[in-house]
């Protein structure tokens, strides 16, 4: 791969020769080597070393200044923190890429191979932990004082193995060479508490105080990863917790032959951070994804506090410095452990404590699909954590009256609101009870949460429903993963757009131009050779870099609709069969999923794309017109080169269910086209860029909704009147793709469901299935006007400024945290002298 020229400004600051001198040294130090000695690996752990010894200084003189301004901090607590690498990103954000570069060209290493030694952080698996990542980016380039607190998982929640076409979930192992880039901050230690009683004691005036006693406890210790803003000096920080046992090894349980006591604590600790996500569906799963929560929650509410004590003298005024926000429902249970902290710990009133708390958390909701909207078996949460149960339970109490006294008499609204019931504890209800603000993610989301899904809420609460539209951080995925178009973007418009994105529109008089036009499709045409050949190495699977890209890659889930993409590929190959000399434009299908453990048909469905790629991909007498690719243990690095290289943006969710989407954004960013309903953030994209530069089918959200509260769509209609959708779905039980026809059934069965009374095809497949196959068709058609292609791919470049995740940030600054802006003095240029 041909080097990257980032064109922008570099860093006054950087010492290249200093640079130089660190990794020489790094590397006999750490490994006793020369650099011709030492293996990738080791060089990229000393350049990483070097250049976290430049970050740490402006990481000190970042916190400093926080200290001396005292300015707000917003806490963004979130499971999920999927980063992607981080040397090449602090590189550019330093401005020190090029330098960097250079003093590697010097010392005889390419830049490219150093980054390649560089796992992925295993930190986050969707969309929910990539925005949080692009987040924190955008915080600490505009300036604001930000922690992200998360969990440092050990494993992720797992590498994807394709074995004979199936997912096979291994442990990602990405600090299996340790991570240079972190520190480890034992000095804030913090326990965090499981199981056991409460007790009540009274003090001398007769107040009650509880205390939890006979409980098993972990050790809380911090990580933190320097975020480094874009050319402004501001370093923030994420902040992973590893558990450690509190008393790691009992030698006298180990003696008396009791192995297993013996290291009982550390299995507790160690189970906790294992994995990303643990199969829930059974109790012991179920348990631990509560522990994690908890863990995180209580190590990272507990630092908040005390660092906000070491300056401060009143914690009434707590929420004046400190706002914690919830990143979906798994954080949630902050609510009580600040009340925990602010009663048991400060002894506050339960007023006082609720005042602050519901002044502190604010909660952004992902989805609307319920059941991803986490409750919790009373008996579980109760036992687990016995004294947050209490405080929740209190809190249910005090709303229900409120409700009781807005409703009188309604017991439906009751059952509706309230925190507990059914035997649950509703996290979404109490982060929307407690929360001062609640957000959707992109307007049509925000719309259904108000008029569907939460109705009940907005109505008693207006005031706390907001929403912020998601955006993308531009400077990793146009900056860094796209150097090609980024340079060409700056070379027409300036470098202002890395951290203003909405001033890349005035590409848009450069869509009529020619020597422009050719100019992108040359950059497009060189991405996609890249991926090419990355797809040749990885998959032994031969394509045409002159086809269509057409390109899926994000978690896989039903209402996602991969199956809806691969059943036209079915239709399009069958079409290919009967016609041979069809007029054809060959295409290259490109996926890119994981499915969670526990998914069965998701599963298998990544298992009907891989089978219909064997068969296709090795049917000679269609002479390469289709191709499909199915690339294995998608994540953000080889997202990079995917999102650089596609023509086609397929955003096909079912109307109503994708909250917002931003894989849809980064395509945009990058010159594809969108292929889509008008889902989610695809409706604001649409209306940013005009319908005539999109391919939009299928139902609308008001559709789906009206089917699915009023019925009236029956799929087997379809399947009996529609002879190529009755050819596609027989393929899936008659053999053509799999020798065991019983394989392919479940799916078979889910869009049909033959054999029992329960819905069929719940995300409306076959429904969309011709309008999608006409979209396609109109793919083809606009894809061979070259000029007019590169006309509309130009367009949707320079109309992705509202995407920006600076942007969204700040809104949430504006209209939700309240936030001071931070700048760094000055410092001192480096000398260019021979010294």
């Amino acid at each position: 791969m041909a080097t990257k020229k980032t064109t922008v400004p570099t860093s006054p600051t950087f010492d290249k020769e200093l640079f130089k001198r660190s990794v020489l040294y790094n590397v006999r130090t750490l490994y006793r080597k020369t650099m011709e000695e030492a293996t990738p690996q080791q060089i990229f752990q000393a350049v990483a070393y070097a250049v976290k010894d430049q970050i740490v200084e402006n990481w000190m003189e970042t916190q400093k200044q926080y200290e001396k301004k005292d300015p707000k901090t917003v806490y963004y607590l979130s499971m999920e923190f999927l980063m992607g690498r981080a040397l090449g990103n602090d590189l550019i954000n330093m401005q020190a890429y090029d330098q960097v570069k250079d003093a590697l060209e010097e010392l005889g290493v390419d830049i490219n191979m150093v980054e390649d030694q560089e796992p992925d952080a295993a930190l986050g698996n969707g969309g929910l932990g990539r925005l949080a990542a692009c987040f924190l980016d955008s915080l600490a380039t505009l300036g604001y004082s930000a922690y992200g607190c998360g969990i440092r998982y050990r494993y992720g929640m797992f590498k994807q193995k394709i074995v004979d076409g199936f997912q096979v979930e291994v442990p990602d192992n990405w600090l299996v060479d340790g991570n240079p880039l972190e520190l480890r901050r034992p000095e804030y230690a913090k326990e965090v508490k499981f199981g056991g009683y409460v007790s009540v004691y009274q003090d001398e005036i007769g107040r009650s105080h509880f205390r939890q006693e006979g409980y098993q406890s972990v050790t809380a210790i911090p990580y933190d990863m320097p975020i480094v803003g874009y050319g402004n000096g501001i370093v923030n920080t994420l902040r992973i917790w590893d558990a450690q046992p509190v008393e790691c090894f009992q030698l006298d349980s180990f003696d008396k032959g009791d192995y297993h006591k013996a290291v009982e604590q550390e299995n507790l600790a160690r189970n906790i951070v294992e994995v990303l996500y643990p199969n829930d569906n059974h109790y012991a799963g179920k348990e631990l994804r509560l522990k994690q929560q908890y863990f995180f929650i209580s190590a990272s509410v507990q630092e908040a506090i005390a660092k906000y004590m070491r300056s401060h003298n009143d914690i009434r005024q707590f929420h004046e410095k400190v706002t914690f926000q919830l990143n979906d429902t798994h954080p949630t249970v902050a609510v009580a452990e600040l009340m925990r902290i602010l009663m048991d710990e400060y002894f506050l009133t339960w007023d006082e404590a609720w005042k602050v708390t519901t002044q502190t958390c604010a909660y952004t909701n992902h989805t609307i699909m319920s059941e991803a909207l986490e409750k919790w078996p009373i008996e579980l949460f109760s036992r687990l954590l016995p004294r947050i149960y209490q405080i929740v339970e209190e809190i249910n109490r005090r709303f229900v009256l409120e409700i009781e006294k807005k409703y009188p008499g309604n017991q439906e609204k009751v059952r509706k609101m309230a925190i507990i019931y059914d035997g649950q504890v509703k996290m979404a209800h109490l982060a929307i009870a407690a929360g001062y603000s609640v957000n959707g993610v992109a307007r049509l989301h925000t719309e259904i949460l108000k008029n569907q899904e939460l109705r009940d809420f907005y109505e008693m609460m207006p005031e706390k429903f907001n929403n912020k539209t998601n955006g993308i951080t531009q400077r990793r995925f146009l900056l860094h993963g796209n150097p090609l178009l980024a340079e060409w973007v700056t070379a027409h418009v300036g470098a202002d757009w890395i951290t203003d994105l909405p001033k890349i529109k005035k590409l848009a008089v450069y869509a009529d131009d020619k020597k422009a036009q050719h100019e992108f499709l040359n950059i497009k045409y060189q991405n996609k050779v890249r991926l090419a050949e990355y797809i040749l190495e990885h998959n032994g699977i031969e394509v045409d870099p002159r086809s269509i890209f057409d390109v899926q890659v994000k978690r896989l889930h039903e209402y996602k609709r991969q199956l809806l993409n691969i059943l036209h590929i079915m239709y399009l190959y069958n079409e290919l069969k009967e016609n041979p000399d069809m007029d054809f434009y060959p295409r290259t299908f490109i996926f890119g999923a994981k499915a969670a453990a526990g998914y069965k048909n998701a599963k298998l469905t990544i298992k009907l794309i891989n089978s219909v790629a064997d068969v296709v991909n090795n049917d000679d007498s269609i002479h390469g017109k289709i191709k499909v690719v199915f690339i294995e243990n998608y994540r953000v690095s080889n997202a990079e080169w995917i999102f650089a290289a596609a023509d086609v943006s397929e955003q096909i969710s079912t109307a109503s269910k994708e909250a917002s989407g931003t894989g849809n954004m980064k395509f945009m960013l990058n010159g594809a086209i969108t292929l889509g309903t008008m889902d989610g953030a695809n409706v604001e994209i649409v209306e940013e860029v005009g319908k005539e530069n999109a391919f939009i089918f299928g139902l609308s959200s008001d559709e789906v909704i009206n089917y699915e509260n009023n019925g009236g769509y029956d799929p087997m209609e379809i399947f009996n009147s529609d002879p190529d959708i009755r050819k596609v779905l027989m393929q899936l039980i008659n053999g053509t793709y799999a020798a065991d026809t019983e394989l392919f059934r479940d799916l078979y069965n889910s869009l049909l469901n033959t054999l029992s009374t329960s819905k069929a095809d719940t995300y409306f497949i076959l429904k969309d299935f011709k309008s999608y196959a006409q979209a396609q068709r109109e793919v083809e058609k606009a894809y061979r006007d070259e000029i007019g292609w590169a006309r509309s791919a130009i367009l949707n470049i320079a109309h992705s400024g509202k995407f920006t995740s600076d942007r969204t940030i700040q809104q949430y600054v504006d209209e939700i945290w309240h936030l001071d802006k931070v700048t760094l003095p000055k410092k001192r240029t480096v000398k260019k002298s021979a010294e």
